[in-house]
C-alpha cells in the first residue's frame, strides 16, 4: 500500500514536471520541488478537496463534474502558496489548464504502469 502511493506520488511529480515543460507561467525548481508538490497535493486532496467538493456541489453536478477542474486548480494554487518560490504559477487560468492536463497526464501514467505491473 506505501508503494502504491509512493508510486503516485512519483508519476504525479513526472505529470508536475510535464506540465512545467509545456508553461512559462507554470515553474518548478526541478524534480525533488516536484516531488515535494506532489507530497502537498496529496494532502491538500485529504484534507481540503472534500470541504470544497462538498459546498460546491450544487454546481459541479450543474456543470456535470467539470467544476472539478476548478477544485483541482484551487488545490494547485494552494500548494503554490504553500511551496512558495520553487512552485510558482503565474496565474488562476494557467492553474485551470495546468489542472486539466496533469488530470489527462495522470490518467495515462496509471494506465502504462498498472498494465506492467499486472502483466
Amino acid at each position: 500500500m506505501i508503494l502504491r502511493w509512493f508510486l503516485s506520488l512519483f508519476l504525479n511529480a513526472i505529470a508536475l514536471i510535464v506540465v512545467a515543460q509545456l508553461f512559462d507561467s507554470f515553474h518548478l525548481e526541478g524534480f525533488g520541488a516536484a516531488f515535494i508538490a506532489s507530497i502537498i497535493l496529496a494532502i491538500l486532496n485529504v484534507i481540503v478537496k472534500p470541504f470544497l467538493v462538498l459546498l460546491t456541489l450544487p454546481i459541479t453536478v450543474i456543470s456535470l463534474g467539470l467544476f472539478l477542474f476548478i477544485i483541482n486548480a484551487i488545490t494547485l494554487m494552494i500548494a503554490q502558496a504553500v511551496m512558495g518560490s520553487s512552485f510558482v504559477i503565474d496565474n488562476f487560468g494557467t492553474a485551470i489548464i495546468a489542472a486539466i492536463i496533469i488530470s489527462i497526464i495522470n490518467l495515462i501514467l496509471n494506465k502504462l504502469v498498472k498494465d506492467t505491473i499486472v502483466s
